[in-house]
């Protein structure tokens, strides 16, 4: 994932001008940090092979990578109709449920304190345009 996405901003940083370090261009740094997040990259996936750990990856986990995109794609599909105070709640429920020491108190408890923290910064500290509830619930 990491070399993947260095080398996408190494890509996409082809059409602007490079410079030099002393006179940086716009491609400048993002080819560098792509590059180097790419190393990274390929340093995590060279390790992966020669570690330590005896367990090793038994398994593709696959359910949990299935709700969490899930969980992803439902906050999209509620944030325009249902709202912030909706989505938010329903990303967190649903990308819970994909561990396997998922409790209903701390995430209820994490929904409603994640809700009224976005609330409060999006909303009312930056003043951004998002739908508190959406038309489903405002008939509009």
């Amino acid at each position: 994932m990491f070399t993947a996405a260095g080398l996408a901003a190494v890509y996409v940083a082809q059409d602007y001008s490079m410079g030099t370090a002393g006179r940086m261009g716009p491609a400048y740094f993002p080819t560098v940090l792509g590059a180097l997040l790419a190393v990274v990259g390929l340093i995590i996936f060279g390790r992966s092979f020669f570690g330590k750990d005896e367990e090793g990856v038994r398994h593709f986990a696959v359910k949990p990578l299935l709700l969490v995109l899930a969980a992803v794609l439902v906050f999209g599909f509620l944030f325009r109709q249902a709202g912030l105070m909706v989505a938010i709640p329903a990303l967190i429920f649903i990308s819970a449920v994909a561990s396997p020491k998922f409790k209903i108190l701390p995430t209820a408890l994490l929904a409603v304190g994640l809700s009224l923290f976005s609330w409060f910064l999006f909303i009312k500290m930056l003043g951004l345009p998002l739908p508190v509830l959406g038309p489903w619930f405002t008939g509009g």
